[in-house]
């Protein structure tokens, strides 16, 4: 699980004077702002603007484009599930549906209570060990009810550790 920065426009600024210079530096912002953040904060865009001399509309729309650009936090835990055709003809369209009922949060939503979110990808290259997915940055392969039920045993988990705090 990462652990991000809360928003700080301070610290926004800092990110964005790093990689200013970069050739193309938009795309690094951006990924150095979602490293920080989470997520690339709207007031971020304005900023990003500003400092590389583009439009807002140039820099939303690349924000919007990437699917991999977050616009909100993410939960605590994220899971990614293939869903390119060699996954699908796995059996991942009945597990993305399993995975939904486990974990309790639609696909591409973030559950209430912020501990998880489920989302579709789009081929991690792990084809031959379809179903795979790609679970708070680990690649897994050969996916099964059991693996799902195990991940979502996991955030359970981290749901009873932080109702302890």
């Amino acid at each position: 699980m990462a652990v991000h920065e809360p928003w700080s426009t301070e610290r926004a600024a800092q990110v964005i004077q790093q990689h200013r210079h970069l050739d193309g530096a938009a795309m690094p912002i951006l990924h150095a702002l979602q490293e920080t953040f989470g997520f690339v904060p709207e007031p971020a865009v304005p900023m990003i603007a500003d400092s590389l001399n583009l439009s807002r509309a140039e820099v939303w729309g690349v924000v919007t484009f990437y699917h991999d650009f977050r616009r909100e936090p993410a939960g605590r835990h994220v899971v990614k599930l293939c869903a390119a055709e060699a996954c699908q003809s796995m059996g991942a369209t009945a597990l993305a549906s399993y995975a939904e009922e486990k974990l309790g949060v639609a696909m591409g939503e973030t559950s209430a209570d912020g501990r998880v979110t489920l989302e579709p990808i789009y081929c991690l290259g792990l084809c031959a060990c379809a179903p795979s997915a790609l679970v708070n940055g680990h690649l897994l392969g050969r996916l099964d009810e059991a693996a799902i039920d195990e991940i979502a045993q996991e955030v359970a988990r981290d749901g009873a550790k932080e109702m302890a705090r």
